[in-house]
């Protein structure tokens, strides 16, 4: 996959006002000082990673996933196999979804209107830098054969990140991007295999949480101005969204190191109960930041439903918002 090499629209904004006006960001840049932590020593890096050894059974859920899957026919090894790849492609999508947040959170810091918004997105540059250094440590020093960026967050990241409006590229990166990453990370215990990925995962998606936060709280008032055809515009980007993110987690790139047959692969991965159950529940994060900066319209529900990436609607703090 080719490195992603595109002219920044970006323009500089500075403000003279640097009286307080949101406590909330306040609290955030705040909380983002006294969180913070090191790659090198909050980290036991001398712990092996066993990539490739045998695993537990797992849930009988999962076993039976499986079991209906076109890997079965190469037996239980396959399963062990297919686990520790999966843990290698997520981890190696996330480090390519943290350098694109890197580039996007330093945008930001140009392009906010206020000083509060701009620290707290200064506090988000350092520890994005800290996820790319801590990720790619783990996967050059752990594991084998990482994984290239996916061709579907590949298209995603170059749409958000040539867009010439900060909103865009805080929607893309912030609600979406970060979202699900947050999401991801807390379900590492049933999802990953050595107890130094669990321990990373744990301190970025405390990270990742005010990430969320922040682009909530820039995000939500801005929003509440827009046009129609601007709400509408806004609609067709998750959407957008959505469908690259639901692609991605296809597998299309395990089932090729695997050599298990593409289209079975997918057609598997598309139609799993496991899988989707995985899918949905990631993008519970999404919806429910969509849903706070009144993104979560009747429209987008809608799409979301025919992507078959919503849930029970638990998650969302009222009914769908305008439909633009």
């Amino acid at each position: 996959m080719r490195d992603l090499d595109i002219p920044t629209p970006a323009h500089t904004r500075l403000s003279w006002d640097y009286t307080p006006r949101t406590p909330q960001l306040q609290r955030l840049y705040q909380r983002a000082q006294e969180q913070q932590w090191s790659a090198a020593e909050d980290l036991d890096w001398t712990q092996a990673v066993p990539f490739g050894a045998p695993l537990p059974d797992g849930t009988d859920f999962a076993r039976a996933s499986f079991e209906a899957s076109p890997m079965a026919v190469r037996g239980r090894p396959m399963w062990d196999t297919f686990r520790w790849e999966l843990q290698s492609w997520l981890v190696s999508q996330f480090l390519h979804g943290e350098q694109a947040a890197l580039a996007a959170a330093a945008r930001l810091v140009q392009e906010l209107p206020d000083v509060e918004a701009k620290l707290c997105a200064a506090s988000q540059v350092a520890d994005e830098a800290r996820h790319v250094e801590v990720f790619s440590r783990y996967l050059r020093e752990k594991i084998p054969q990482p994984y290239a960026i996916n061709e579907a967050l590949h298209a995603l990241l170059e749409d958000v990140l040539t867009d010439a409006r900060w909103d865009i590229t805080a929607l893309g990166m912030q609600i979406v991007v970060e979202a699900l990453a947050m999401a991801a990370f807390r379900l590492a215990g049933t999802t990953f295999h050595d107890p130094l990925i669990r321990r990373i995962a744990a301190l970025v998606a405390r990270d990742e949480a005010r990430h969320v936060s922040f682009g909530v709280l820039s995000l939500r008032g801005v929003y509440r101005e827009l046009t129609a055809a601007e709400r509408a515009d806004r609609e067709d980007m998750v959407l957008d969204a959505a469908s690259l993110m639901r692609r991605r987690f296809l597998l299309a790139d395990l089932w090729e190191r695997l050599e298990v047959d593409h289209a079975a692969g997918v057609r598997f991965a598309a139609g799993d109960r496991a899988m989707v159950a995985y899918r949905r529940t990631v993008f519970t994060r999404v919806v429910s930041a969509l849903d706070h900066i009144d993104l979560l319209t009747d429209r987008v529900r809608e799409g979301l439903d025919r992507l078959d990436l919503l849930g029970d609607g638990s998650q969302v703090r009222r009914p769908a918002g305008r439909t633009g």
